[in-house]
């Protein structure tokens, strides 16, 4: 086991990192149907990922390399699969009207689910109803901005499970239980969002031409769901993450192979319901499809290797930063998280935090951090995935079968200046003024 030094390493080891990320930011404006196969993703993450590994070996860094891989990324990467399975068997279909109150109660509704099914999961389950109810109304566009920033996003608060950055910080050591603490946070930011979601679906509600409105009245179909037995294997995943760790077998401790238990029983629920969901629900009704997960477990294969180094530097230059209140956490966390991707994003400022404890005397640890510290990246990291299409890993796909179904989504930053900043900004510095 090797234990390298981070002092000698040279700035140039972080441009891998940098150039994975900027490549994740323009590669779908600015070489949109390259960017579309799979195969290309990986060919990226590769080409920075395999030079960069040989040179982190050579530098005697091969231990924090392997854990980055095998602790961090695999985790990751089987909860997101598991997830993204188990909820491709669930099927919601019917018509209902849609009036305003009942759009916002489907945002409710999802904002709730997404803490405990994660937000990729909750997002796939109820994007095509959403859809449905709302495919005979002229004016929708509105409706799929807020789902992303509620369910895709903000809803994701309460348990590890909720949205990929929390769960990196429960593996860093946070408890399962710590995140319903930020239950008023969650809540306030929720009803908030809700609240003006629900006059600005009034307003255009109003605008619509009676003969749409009529014919939504026509066409209900009563809600159904199918594929019920995947309901069960999604709390198989929840107890899995909840019970199978450090807190309840405290072998993991001597043995940390041991953990490797609870991806074991997320994957046998994952298999559980490929072997017993009816094949016509999840590939016909759901248009079930792998490219999505194969997109996430590409991309953030190099996304965790190159951030390996950026990392280590973080650690050693952290006094350097100047950050020294929650608020900048808060700020930092979420203005990297909107443009880069939340999950490392919180990753590395959890390392930057543990160089902070000395500021912080007495302070409530947390994963070896500051309690209002981990508040204050949890909330960011979150929060702030919705400020773009590429702050978290569901808005592009929620955009996607939003186009699919012919709604005309504005472009990257159509989606900046018409919605985040002067709709979710205003609520997220709100939040801080209060909470943090």
């Amino acid at each position: 086991m090797s234990h390298g030094t981070v002092e000698s390493m040279p700035l140039w080891l972080l441009l891998p990192f940098a150039l994975m990320l900027l490549t994740i930011a323009i590669g779908p404006m600015l070489f949109k149907h390259w960017w579309e196969n799979n195969r290309n993703k990986l060919i990226v993450s590769l080409v920075l990922g395999i030079p960069l590994s040989i040179i982190l070996i050579i530098r005697g860094l091969e231990h924090e390399l392997v854990h980055q891989i095998l602790f961090d990324y695999v985790p990751f990467i089987i909860l997101l699969g598991s997830l993204f399975v188990i909820t491709g068997g669930i099927h919601i279909k019917g018509d209902i009207q849609a009036k305003p109150v009942t759009n916002a109660l489907f945002l409710a509704i999802g904002g709730i689910l997404a803490s405990f099914m994660g937000t990729t999961g909750a997002a796939m389950l109820l994007i095509r109803p959403v859809i449905t109810t709302n495919s005979q109304r002229k004016f929708k566009i509105h409706t799929i901005l807020f789902f992303i920033a509620i369910v895709a996003n903000a809803g994701g608060m309460l348990t590890p499970l909720g949205d990929p950055p929390l769960f990196l910080l429960f593996l860093k050591g946070a408890p399962f239980g710590w995140f319903f603490t930020l239950v008023y946070e969650w809540a306030f930011v929720m009803v908030a969002l809700l609240v003006i979601y629900i006059i600005v679906d009034s307003y255009y509600y109003k605008k619509e031409d009676e003969a749409n409105i009529l014919l939504d009245k026509n066409n209900i179909k009563p809600i159904r769901l199918k594929g019920n037995i995947n309901f069960i294997f999604l709390i198989g995943v929840i107890l899995s993450v909840a019970f199978l760790n450090e807190n309840y077998i405290p072998q993991i401790n001597q043995n940390p192979y041991l953990r490797f238990i609870r991806e074991g029983m997320m994957l046998l629920m994952a298999i559980l319901s490929l072997a017993f969901t009816k094949r016509s629900i999840r590939y016909n009704e759901n248009k079930f499809s792998w490219a999505p997960i194969v997109e996430v477990a590409f991309l953030f294969l190099g996304i965790f290797i190159t951030m390996t180094p950026a990392l280590l530097y973080l650690k050693e230059t952290a006094d350097s930063f100047g950050l020294s209140k929650a608020s900048h956490f808060y700020y930092v966390t979420g203005a990297l998280s909107a443009f880069l991707d939340n999950a490392p994003t919180a990753f590395l400022f959890h390392n930057l935090a543990q160089e902070m404890v000395v500021l912080f005397p007495g302070a409530n640890l947390v994963a070896n951090i500051p309690e209002i510290l981990l508040t204050a990246i949890s909330l960011g990291a979150v929060f702030f995935g919705a400020m773009t299409y590429i702050g978290n890993g569901p808005n592009f796909m929620v955009k996607a079968i939003a186009e699919e179904n012919k709604i005309k989504m504005p472009g990257f930053f159509g989606y900046m200046f018409k919605f985040s900043l002067i709709v979710l900004l205003p609520v997220y510095i709100i939040t801080q003024l209060i909470f943090l």
